[in-house]
């Protein structure tokens, strides 16, 4: 823990009222310093409080119970020590921090401002930014980045976990000195596979083949999951009816008749109206010849069409556009 943690640690540990005491002796800054770091703490073992205590003072084997942080303790606190107006402005302001967007300011320069700030920053380091952007503008850097470059990035954000709240706050302060721009320090859980797809999918496709190609080398079992997350199959309304159809060739009836019984209505209708009327009503009859069937089931089997719209795509039979694009096409 860093020494704010351990102010933190020990004011939660002493008496409301002394607590407040002592916040009253604090500079304004340091007040809100201190009740900042208060309100990110969660729950402290009773190891981690009984070293900060040992540290500032002599416990002489006395067991002390510790409050729990939050804002309500930070508010508890500075109204002691403060007064309610008093109180107000920090609260405030500690407010408007802990809400704010991570890395938000960097969405106002675009992405090839940014390129120019990050592009020779560590592959870490541009992977905990990308993971703070709008998925369009992490594309749009992922595409400017180098090529052996863009591979050690994706690989980092799709095993990022939570991210310190003192490196974000490191990483900003360096690029707010650099981009000479305002920001507000926040936290949040960033990164993951499903990030990593969401951005492929609005990267061009050039783009996504090639990382995910590299990908199939050196970490096959990622490269397919992130393909899975992808393409969903609730994106087959996104399809044209050529690829529609070409997916009906592909796709035996009875896996339709299970995959459609937890589909919405639109999807329903994109893959019935591709079809004869005979077929249409067939399908229609083995649908409610099945029966009730089991969620788990029935996303397998979705799972597996969404499959053969990647095996389709891969061949080169259609087009599953990225993004926001809308044209498919079949060869």
């Amino acid at each position: 823990m860093d020494e704010l943690q351990k102010a933190a640690v020990l004011l939660l540990s002493l008496d409301k009222a002394l607590a407040a005491e002592v916040l009253s002796l604090m500079s304004k800054d340091d007040v809100e310093k201190v009740t900042m770091t208060i309100a990110r703490i969660q729950d402290i073992s009773k190891e981690q409080q009984a070293s900060v205590l040992s540290e500032f003072t002599n416990l002489r084997g006395e067991q002390t119970t510790m409050e729990r942080g939050g804002l309500d303790a930070v508010n508890e606190l500075l109204e002691q020590s403060l007064g309610k107006e008093g109180a107000g402005s920090i609260l405030d302001s500690i407010n408007q921090t802990m809400n704010s967007v991570p890395f938000g300011f960097l969405q106002k320069s675009g992405a090839n401002n940014l390129l120019t700030f990050i592009i020779e920053e560590h592959p870490q380091t541009i992977a905990m930014i990308m993971s703070h952007l709008p998925s369009n503008m992490a594309a749009e850097v992922l595409a400017g980045l180098p090529s052996n470059k863009q591979m050690d990035v994706i690989k980092r954000i799709a095993n990022m976990e939570q991210t310190s709240p003192e490196v974000i706050k490191d990483v900003e302060k360096s690029l707010e000195h650099r981009m000479k721009n305002t920001f507000s320090q926040g936290t949040e859980k960033a990164g993951g596979v499903e990030l990593v797809a969401e951005i492929l999918n609005v990267t061009d496709r050039m783009t996504n083949k090639g990382i995910l190609e590299s990908m199939d080398q050196e970490t096959p079992d990622l490269a397919d999951e992130i393909r899975r997350l992808m393409f969903v199959f609730d994106d087959l309304v996104k399809l044209d009816n050529k690829a529609i159809q070409a997916l009906l060739k592909e796709v035996d009836t009875n896996q339709w008749a299970v995959a459609l019984k937890g589909a919405s209505e639109e999807i329903k209708q994109k893959v019935l109206g591709n079809l004869s009327q005979r077929a249409a009503d067939m399908l229609r009859e083995e649908m409610e010849y099945l029966g009730p069937i089991k969620v788990s089931d029935v996303e397998a089997v979705q799972q597996q069409i969404v499959d053969s719209v990647r095996r389709l795509e891969d061949a080169g039979e259609i087009e599953v556009a990225a993004g926001n694009e809308s044209e498919q096409y079949i060869t």
